[in-house]
């Protein structure tokens, strides 16, 4: 480990999925841990190996028990872009870092990670003979080594065009790997409940980790839908709570989402999805509520809102109205436990959402969530603005050739006071959001010229 107040290089090997995650990711999780991100290169783009330079060795397993976009850390001992430049920059290397790990006693493996290429075992094999020079004492062992170094070669991005030679190699000490596993533990097939719109267990929590939850938070979503959001902040041991317009959903009624199944069983609900998990007791409660009239008393309650509002496309954009409300030639059902239901435009979604982040969201609480867009119209100045609220992160995941959802990351900066003086200045950030169901209309009609492009080609 390295002494206090010392700064340590540590390659982070990256998964290649949601790229435009991963940095955001990264950054949140160093700031909650009390490290500060230090780049040590000019930019990562897509390359699944990352140099950084981090405090201390803790605060690098810190980070690998939260990150789902990385796949595993080592603390780097040397780097080049050849074999040559690889061996001199490992007999730079301190000597008394190395010896903790090398001297008689211990155990040690050496492995081989390639990326893009594939190498024989006896090439392997050669590259682990070629670092003799070091001065391992210890004894090999396969199974079950104190420590485990590794050899990383990168052999570029594109499939296509393999080099000969890799243009970079990397030797370090394996710390700890990442939480991919969740991916497929926490996957929404082997969910109890579930729905149209379910969100991806990876993305959960990669959202949970943007937003920076930590234990004993509050974190709340307010289209709560099936709870899938709420899954991955209890993971984190945050207590959490929701609301959602839907009377059906919110208790575990209706027709069911899967397939050969008509109806939802008795218990199939969100408390229900908590307790599969083992997370029952970081469940506070989930209400039928309006999120375009919050029912909250002025303060501030919640460390972080993650939420992926409903864009109209599998899910109706609704809010509840007066019986006065309702447009003429709509028949009245007063005897209906669920209110009068009206278009809610994503305009004034969006406008809502920020307003109530603002106003309860603790100091330095974050709000994180998918904002829908359409790509042709698209540039940054669409993206809803609030002064209480700090833009952290953007990142893109495109739902089609016109289409893409970007998810949000804000910071409150400022305490909230008065949600009239917000109102005029905030109007004009939401227009490109106003019209019923705009995106909805958008989404549709490119989907529909597509059709008919690929009809008109396949005539001819």
């Amino acid at each position: 480990m390295a002494p206090p107040g010392s700064v340590s290089r540590y390659l982070l090997l990256m998964a290649q999925e949601h790229l435009e995650f991963r940095l955001p990711e990264i950054k949140s999780l160093l700031s909650l841990f009390g490290g500060q991100f230090i780049n040590s290169q000019e930019t990562y783009g897509k390359s699944p190996f990352w140099i950084l330079s981090i405090p201390s060795e803790d605060i690098a397993r810190n980070l690998m028990k939260r990150t789902v976009c990385a796949k595993s850390i080592f603390e780097l001992w040397g780097h080049g872009k050849s074999p040559e430049e690889l061996y001199t920059s490992l007999k730079n290397y301190p000597v008394e870092k190395m010896v903790p790990f090398l001297h008689s006693d211990s155990t040690y493996k050496i492995k081989i990670h390639t990326f893009n290429k594939t190498l024989t075992q006896e090439e392997k094999v050669k590259r682990i003979d070629a670092l003799e020079f070091l001065p391992f004492e210890g004894k090999v062992n396969l199974r079950t080594p104190q420590h485990v170094f590794s050899v990383l070669e990168d052999y570029g991005l594109d499939p296509n065009c393999i080099p000969e030679k890799p243009h970079n190699i990397y030797f370090g000490r394996w710390i700890a790997d990442g939480q991919r596993e969740l991916i497929e533990s926490y996957s929404v097939k082997k969910r109890h409940f579930i729905g149209g719109t379910s969100m991806d267990a990876g993305l959960s929590f990669i959202m949970a980790n943007h937003a920076r939850v930590k234990e004993n938070d509050v974190v709340f979503d307010p289209f709560v839908g099936t709870g899938g959001l709420l899954i991955a902040s209890a993971h984190f041991g945050a207590y959490v709570c929701g609301t959602d317009i839907d009377y059906n959903t919110v208790h575990g009624l209706g027709k069911a989402t899967r397939k050969n199944q008509k109806w939802r069983g008795p218990d199939e609900n969100i408390r229900a999805n908590l307790r599969q998990y083992g997370l029952e007791k970081f469940y506070l409660d989930v209400l039928v509520s309006d999120a375009s009239k919050p029912s909250w008393r002025k303060g501030t309650y919640f460390d972080a809102i993650i939420t992926d509002p409903p864009y109209g496309i599998r899910e109706s954009t609704r809010r509840s109205g007066s019986q006065k409300k309702i447009p003429k030639g709509i028949e009245k059902c007063p005897e209906s436990h669920v209110p009068v239901s009206l278009n809610y435009h994503l305009g004034d979604m969006f406008f809502d959402l920020l307003n109530f982040a603002a106003e309860t969201l603790v100091l330095g609480g974050r709000l994180v969530y998918w904002l829908p867009v359409y790509t042709p119209e698209y540039s940054e100045e669409m993206v809803p603005w609030h002064p209480c609220l700090a833009l952290l992160s953007n990142c893109e995941q495109k739902l089609s050739g016109h289409t893409a959802r970007r998810l949000i990351t804000m910071e409150k900066v400022k305490e909230f006071e008065n949600r009239d003086q917000y109102s005029h200045l905030l109007r004009d950030r939401f227009l490109p959001f106003q019209g019923l169901n705009s995106f909805r209309e958008k989404y549709f009609s490119g989907i529909t010229k597509r059709n008919a492009k690929e009809e008109k080609s396949g005539q001819e």
